[in-house]
């Protein structure tokens, strides 16, 4: 049983691309069993004289194999076609859109690559970048197809949801793709809401991960009326509209009444902005505040909402960390931190956090989303005193103790919520931990691949 075991590992070790699924499967089973046999599973204490050292062994390997199973499992669209210079220009407009960064976070995902002539008669028409995206996403498959089983699809045939499905911005059933196994050992591919029409074919397989990633080439761009339909530019958006129309009209107003911060936003959307919209209720309950503020506050607040790139609802997810707005200038940083709590987004500052509650728009280069609160800048407004702890209840003396006298605690000085913020610096211990938030699971995850392999190479 352990030599079957120790086989399975030298075969995962030896093959090409990582484990396979049989091989992971394998060595899952492998560990079930060890569970079973091996006291080391169960308790510090069940270690015995019939702990065998091949069993220790193996328990070792096969827990440092299944660390690195996740790890070998990754992928990367933007280097897988780098190899392919006749997708050249499929993989540059990936990156653009940041299409690519959303293929690499699924863990399942079919790419149907456009070779550069392919991708010539679609840039002809002179799209705008939003509709090269829409069309783009048509070509990303939320499922994996690899070339096996294009050739033995049951039933001959299948309708595979898309990322331009997953976005929302497809209406109905328009951003499924029909695949079709057609005679001669041909397939078809077909967007759905062109009247059933297999408009491309399948070429060739130009990488596979099975059942993680698959790339395969076909013949041409789907033709799909709903993706390929005129969207406006960033600079066509009404940015305020819609904020009013979404919830969002109390902070709309407060821009539009500002000139400045008005046309930052409008001159950002161009390249890239992503806004944090407060709702009209909380909006309300903070315009005291807002009134207070100086002309140049104002302009400073409103734009600290702003953040001068494009960032998508998961690349916030992934990119924890801290965020330079539309108003950090040099030693004004109005900088926020975001943070993953699940399946929530949390905005950070020194004086409060609010939660992305919902979407406005995400059309690249522009997303705007809504927050349950107002989120204030440091450099603008102090955080509340934090009440200190109620005094623990003394215990009951066995005897009477001489009284002690103590001097008085000095009286907390008030502060005004609306004073200036403490200096970005004044609390650098704050800043690292923000700064080392969102390397922790990773460097935790290699220590304990390291330990194990470790730890097996002292039991060789």
């Amino acid at each position: 049983m352990i030599g079957d075991h120790q086989n399975n590992i030298r075969l995962c070790e030896t093959s090409k691309g990582g484990p396979s699924r049989s091989q992971r499967q394998s060595l899952f089973k492998g560990l079930y069993k060890l569970k079973n046999q091996t006291p080391l599973f169960l308790s510090s204490r069940s270690l015995s004289s019939k702990t065998t050292m091949p069993q220790l062994k193996t328990a070792f390997l096969l827990f440092s194999l299944l660390l690195l199973v996740s790890a070998a499992q990754a992928h990367n669209i933007t280097r897988i076609l780098a190899g392919h210079p006749s997708f050249s220009t499929f993989n540059h407009y990936l990156s653009v859109t940041h299409l690519a960064d959303e293929i690499n976070r699924k863990t399942t995902i079919t790419v149907c690559a456009i070779d550069n002539a392919g991708m010539s008669e679609l840039l002809s028409k002179h799209p705008s970048i939003t509709t090269v995206k829409n069309v783009l996403s048509l070509h990303i498959l939320l499922d994996y197809f690899g070339a096996k089983k294009l050739h033995q699809i049951t039933n001959g045939t299948a309708l595979a949801a898309t990322m331009f499905q997953a976005t929302g911005s497809a209406p109905g059933s328009s951003g499924f793709v029909n695949i079709t196994d057609l005679k001669g050992g041909k397939v078809g591919f077909g967007a759905k809401d062109n009247g059933g029409k297999l408009d491309a074919l399948f070429v060739k397989s130009v990488e596979e991960k099975p059942y993680n990633i698959s790339v395969i080439q076909i013949s041409k761009v789907l033709s799909s009326d709903v993706a390929e339909a005129p969207a406006p530019g960033p600079a066509e958006l009404n940015l305020t509209g819609i904020m009013s129309a979404h919830g969002c009209k109390q902070f709309a107003d407060a821009l539009l009444a500002n000139a400045d911060a008005s046309k930052t936003y409008q001159d950002a959307a161009i390249g890239g902005l992503t806004v944090f919209c407060p709702l009209d209720d909380p909006f309300k309950a903070f315009l005291p505040k807002f009134k207070n503020l100086s002309a140049a506050d104002k302009t400073s607040f409103l734009e600290f909402l702003g953040v001068p790139v494009y960032q998508s609802l998961s690349m916030l997810k992934s990119n924890n960390g801290l965020l330079n707005t539309l108003a950090t200038d040099g030693g004004k940083k109005f900088d926020l931190t975001v943070q993953d709590e699940g399946e929530e987004v949390t905005l950070k500052t020194k004086v409060n956090s609010v939660k992305i509650t919902g979407t406005l728009i995400d059309e690249q280069p522009v997303a705007m989303y809504t927050t349950d609160k107002v989120l204030m800048p440091k450099e603008l407004f102090k955080a509340a005193p934090t009440p200190a702890p109620a005094p623990a209840p003394e215990k009951a003396a066995d005897a009477p103790k001489p009284h002690k006298h103590k001097k008085a605690a000095p009286s907390p000085k008030s502060d005004s919520s609306d004073a200036p913020a403490d200096s970005p610096d004044d609390d650098p211990a704050d800043q690292t931990a923000d700064d080392n938030a969102g390397v922790k699971v990773g460097t935790a995850r290699f220590l304990a691949v390291g330990l194990s392999f470790c730890l097996g190479f002292l039991l060789l």
